[in-house]
């Protein structure tokens, strides 16, 4: 998992912060920047979605194999802006044979729900670097 992490560029560039990881569970936070914002000065939902589909990605890859999303969904609940701090929470809901689905919550800085992404997975039969 470590490995995954220090190979995604994407993540890093967007300042993004490995609170916790263990196996079916982990905690990402990310600070809101000016140039992460949409035409309406409002966090970009895709930025929102990047930071659960992280999350999601630490969570449901607890051992050699790789995992990754089959599909997602996410609810935009809270409009959130630059200086803000977003951390994303995710939990396996179950796994079943190669697939998986799990939850994850987005908050910003006082608790107040962000957004609600629900994960499935897949696992392959490729191990992990």
């Amino acid at each position: 998992m470590r490995a995954m992490m220090q190979r995604d560029a994407a993540s890093a560039s967007l300042g993004m912060v490995v609170e916790l990881d263990e196996p079916g569970r982990a905690v990402v936070s990310m600070p809101v920047r000016e140039d992460m914002l949409n035409g309406f000065a409002i966090t970009h939902g895709g930025l929102v979605f990047t930071l659960a589909d992280t999350a999601f990605a630490i969570a449901c890859n607890e051992d050699e194999r790789v995992t990754v999303a089959a599909g997602a969904d996410i609810t935009f609940l809270k409009s959130t802006g630059a200086g803000q701090t977003l951390t994303a929470t995710a939990a396996k809901r179950v796994v079943s044979g190669r697939t998986g689905l799990y939850d994850v919550t987005v908050t910003d800085e006082t608790g107040d729900l962000v957004a609600e992404f629900r994960g499935r997975s897949i696992t392959t039969n490729r191990a992990a670097e």
